[in-house]
């Protein structure tokens, strides 16, 4: 198997996936605290100076790499605010989280491809769907995260975010929307 093109790429592209990421697992607590913009500096910094270290082929072990680098950026900033943090149990758990949040970005994204090509692909639109959730307006943005890439049900989200179950799902169909419009966009009007 021959090394995929894409790992080349430079770290910049992946700062809008990290943040997203970032963002799902920063607690009401911690948000006041941390910044996931922050976080994803500081995972970005480290994946460059030790990206020798990477042993991987594929353009979804390159995410999988980065996504435990920023499973231990994050623990290591929340261990500075909760002593429960330190718990090995709960880094896994953030790692597992974290590779499940991302999973569910790509479900959002496209059914069952298999080939390498379509893999590449389906890289190139993770990235894109980070850049246009960047996009949105906060509150949709958030509930879209919430749902969608973090499983919470409506009634979570709306409980979360402080909104009545069918405010967010106005939320939701506002944001799905505009989403769509903006990877259209992205893709220089296609479809």
């Amino acid at each position: 198997m021959t090394r995929d093109s894409n790992i080349d790429r430079p770290l910049e592209g992946y700062r809008d996936y990290l943040r997203v990421l970032a963002q799902l697992q920063l607690g009401s607590r911690l948000r006041g605290k941390l910044d996931a913009s922050d976080l994803v500096q500081q995972t970005v910094l480290l994946a460059h100076s030790r990206r020798d270290q990477f042993r991987g082929l594929t353009e979804a072990e390159w995410r999988g790499w980065l996504r435990v680098i920023l499973a231990n950026t994050l623990s290591a900033a929340a261990r500075e605010f909760e002593t429960a943090a330190r718990d090995l149990r709960r880094e896994r758990s953030l790692e597992a989280e974290l590779e499940q949040s991302s999973t569910r970005m790509e479900g959002l994204l496209v059914a069952d491809q298999s080939s390498p090509s379509e893999a590449a692909a389906r890289g190139e639109d993770l990235l894109r769907l980070a850049r246009a959730l960047g996009r949105l307006p906060e509150d949709q943005r958030r509930a879209v995260e919430l749902h969608h890439l973090k499983g919470l049900t409506v009634a979570e989200v709306a409980a979360e975010v402080d909104r009545t179950r069918p405010a967010v799902v106005g939320l939701l169909f506002r944001g799905l929307k505009r989403l769509r419009e903006l990877l259209t966009e992205d893709r220089g009007g296609e479809r």
